[in-house]
């Protein structure tokens, strides 16, 4: 999913958390705002691991042309993973989840991550593409060992 449909997508879901509580102060609102998008650092870390260039515009080139080649893999039936996004595992967001129990401002940042990530599942679900992100940071280090 682009960065700018989360951005739009984000935006509805902060705009009803307001209507649904008026109360929650504008700050709660936009950390969960900037969280639903500004998880996709780690799409824009792997690029620059990847390429060496800090560029981010050669970073959405990155990623469009590594979404080309992983749809013609599709289309061959050949099913590999993507790179791998430490900001989308399970444990990042149960760390997140939990030291936001006891710090507010990570709490939305969760309810942002959350909302993100479910946007991306979504995604890859609709596209049948779901196999190609690791969804767990320990299953990918054990590979990786």
């Amino acid at each position: 999913m682009l960065p700018r449909t989360h951005i739009i997508l984000g935006a509805l879901l902060v705009i009803l958390m307001w209507i649904i509580n008026p109360q929650i102060h504008w700050y709660y609102l936009a950390i969960t705002f900037i969280a639903s998008f500004l998880i996709d650092f780690d799409h824009y870390a792997a690029s620059v691991i990847k390429t060496g260039k800090i560029s981010i515009p050669r970073s959405f080139e990155y990623h469009k042309n590594l979404g080309k080649a992983k749809e013609e893999e599709r289309k061959k039936g050949i099913r590999t993973r993507g790179d791998f996004h430490l900001f989308h595992t399970v444990e990042f967001h149960a760390l997140i989840g939990i030291i936001g129990i006891f710090f507010t401002p990570l709490f939305y940042v969760f309810i942002g991550m959350m909302f993100h990530s479910m946007l991306d599942v979504f995604s890859l679900l609709h596209r049948d593409v779901v196999y190609q992100r690791e969804y767990f940071f320990f299953n990918w280090l054990r590979k990786r060992i």
